[in-house]
């Protein structure tokens, strides 16, 4: 950073002092709008202090200025109780304490992680009210879900080991694990979104809540769909949220694990999603209200039961792709999409980590996977409204086909 053009004038103690400042006063400036005791000048002062001792490699003057940071703190804590504001003074007397951090990492050459602490304490400053009102609103099986997610992802996955094991070296267990649990969080996050904004919508019903269990929101949707004559329309909409919503968290899966990758495998699924949303905004009115019953995605033991599926499908596919090429695998990943395309694509991602796969083979399975779960879900809506057959049919071989010619395309041009 201190090699940049622009700023390659300015000595490197003088940046790190700005930069501290600049990112004391962006702290600072909520407790300002909120006219708590510490405003603007305070956090910036604090930062730069932080950077000041840091700087000047005194160990000492270093500890005395954090235990004069936090004793300020705690009198301001003390003075909140006799406010009846002692919640609210501790948020700031807790930013004071970041912000002397921040310094700190400024002036100690991590100029990005003192960037992320700050904008990151920031939101948490801003988004207070949502925050708390979020967090009063999760009954108390979501909060059990989440701390279970929490024991999974911070306690039994340092555990594992990172190594290849099992038939065909095709497991490893940090990262199959790791999977498991970014589904699961990804399941559990749009879950509770659906719970507080689910019914301002198809559009964000069958969305997010296609993002949590797509075949369930299918499911409610044409039930609805057939109960009620006018809602058909709008349930082919819904139907095709669903589907575009599977293959973005798909995509999400993609993203995460092999960025690098992303525009081989992941623009597939990509223009699906895009193509789904398109396609149903052409279909039906986004504003009827709607709202899917979802049973909490997450648990261990549906974790476990995704765990379970997911290895199936891994072992399955090194087999077929082992034994029968990449017609074997692609034959796996139709069959094993008819019931969970989301295990695919994470499958993929380890068969490629592990260079048991190509890239190429890899985004046409996941594809593959997608396109079935979506042809899964015309049966499934069929069963309960005959007359989904022939909209719900002809949009989704739209999504499939655009999915096929992304995924084709950029090997042609290459």
């Amino acid at each position: 950073m201190l090699s940049e053009p622009w700023i390659s004038w300015l000595p490197p103690n003088v940046l790190k002092l700005l930069v501290a400042v600049a990112l004391g006063m962006f702290l600072g400036l909520e407790r300002e709008w909120s006219e708590k005791d510490a405003g603007i000048r305070t956090f910036a002062l604090i930062t730069l202090a932080g950077a000041v001792f840091t700087i000047l490699e005194t160990p000492a003057l270093l500890i005395i200025a954090g235990v004069l940071v936090l004793a300020q703190g705690i009198l301001l804590g003390i003075r909140g109780v006799y406010r009846d504001e002692s919640g609210l003074s501790l948020t700031t007397s807790i930013s004071m304490i970041v912000a002397f951090g921040v310094g700190i990492l400024v002036a100690s050459g991590h100029f990005i992680e003192g960037v992320i602490v700050a904008l990151l304490s920031s939101m948490l400053l801003v988004l207070r009210r949502e925050l708390h009102g979020f967090a009063q609103d999760l009954s108390k099986e979501e909060v059990r879900s989440a701390s279970e997610l929490a024991i999974l992802a911070f306690v039994v996955y340092p555990l594992l080991p990172d190594e290849q094991l099992g038939p065909w070296n095709a497991i490893n267990p940090r990262v199959v694990w790791l999977l498991v649990i970014a589904m699961s969080a990804i399941g559990f996050v749009n879950y509770i979104i659906i719970q507080k904004y689910g019914t301002r919508g198809i559009g964000v019903s069958g969305f997010v809540g296609g993002l949590v269990n797509s075949t369930a929101v299918v499911g409610e949707i044409a039930t609805r769909s057939r109960r009620n004559e006018t809602f058909a329309g709008l349930a082919v909409s819904g139907i095709l949220l669903a589907d575009a919503a599977m293959a973005f968290r798909n995509t999400l899966i993609i993203l995460f694990f092999l960025p690098e990758l992303a525009l081989v495998i992941g623009a597939p699924l990509l223009a699906i999603t895009i193509a789904g949303i398109a396609l149903s905004i052409v279909q039906g009115n986004w504003d009827v209200e709607f709202t899917a019953e979802l049973d909490s995605p997450f648990s261990l033991q549906s974790a476990l039961k995704f765990g379970t599926l997911f290895l199936f499908v891994l072992v399955l596919s090194a087999a077929a792709q082992a034994t029968f090429g990449s017609t074997g695998f692609f034959v796996t990943a139709f069959f094993s999409g008819l019931i969970s395309s989301g295990s695919v694509a994470t499958t993929a991602v380890v068969l490629v980590g592990s260079g048991q796969l190509s890239v190429t083979d890899a985004a046409l399975g996941v594809v593959v996977a997608t396109s079935a779960s979506i042809l899964v879900k015309i049966g499934f809506a069929a069963t309960v409204d005959r007359s989904l057959i022939k909209p719900v049919g002809a949009a989704s071989l739209v999504l499939i086909a655009t999915g096929t010619v992304a995924t084709i395309v950029p090997f042609l041009v290459a």
